[in-house]
């Protein structure tokens, strides 16, 4: 081989070699690479509707007439109804292990807090029924936190947050009517 020295032909193989690791290095830091793969499409906008909620279920048509608070056993729902017979409001409660009996009954007492028979500080307590040597009665734990009794514990503490025990609390004296369904 004459006329091209052989640092020369090293030199430019180094050279070629260096501008395509470059070319790579660039690629790999960032650059977007073609690709023959289709795009994937672009999802729609879905449009989404509002919904209502359900409206609450109504007063029980079995449960007495005036101002009077409803409790509903197989529901575990109470109504607070004032003197026009539109309920204020309605709500889930988590009942104890005794109990009430079905039977219209009046308040026996209130107590603004204390301690239930399960060691749950409660407010707004009212009393409602002497039943199986146990008060059944709406109470809201201070803490707020609704759970449901141990089957151990004999309790007819009817519970629920504190916003709604005290709707019960609000609507009721000694004497006000509760009337307890099926």
């Amino acid at each position: 081989m004459s006329g091209i020295p052989s640092w020369a032909t090293v030199s430019g193989l180094t050279a070629g070699a260096l501008a395509i690791v470059s070319v790579l290095a660039i690629q790999a830091s960032g650059s977007p690479v073609a690709s023959h793969a289709p795009a994937a499409p672009k999802p729609h906008p879905t449009v989404v509707k509002p919904t209502t909620p359900a409206p609450p279920p109504p007063v029980p048509p079995n449960s007495d007439t005036g101002k009077r608070i409803v409790y509903s056993l197989s529901q575990q729902r109470v109504w607070v109804v004032p003197p026009d017979g539109r309920p204020v409001s309605t709500f889930t409660v988590t009942p104890g292990t005794v109990p009430a009996q079905p039977g219209t009954y009046f308040v026996q007492g209130r107590k603004p807090a204390l301690t239930g028979s399960d060691g749950v500080k409660v407010e707004h307590v009212v009393y409602v029924e002497f039943t199986a040597e146990t008060w059944v009665a709406f109470s809201a734990p201070v803490d707020d936190k609704v759970t449901k009794p141990a089957p151990s514990i004999r309790t007819g503490a009817i519970r629920a947050s504190r916003a709604n025990i005290a709707k019960i609390w609000n609507n009721t004296v000694n004497g006000s009517t509760v009337v307890v369904l099926k």
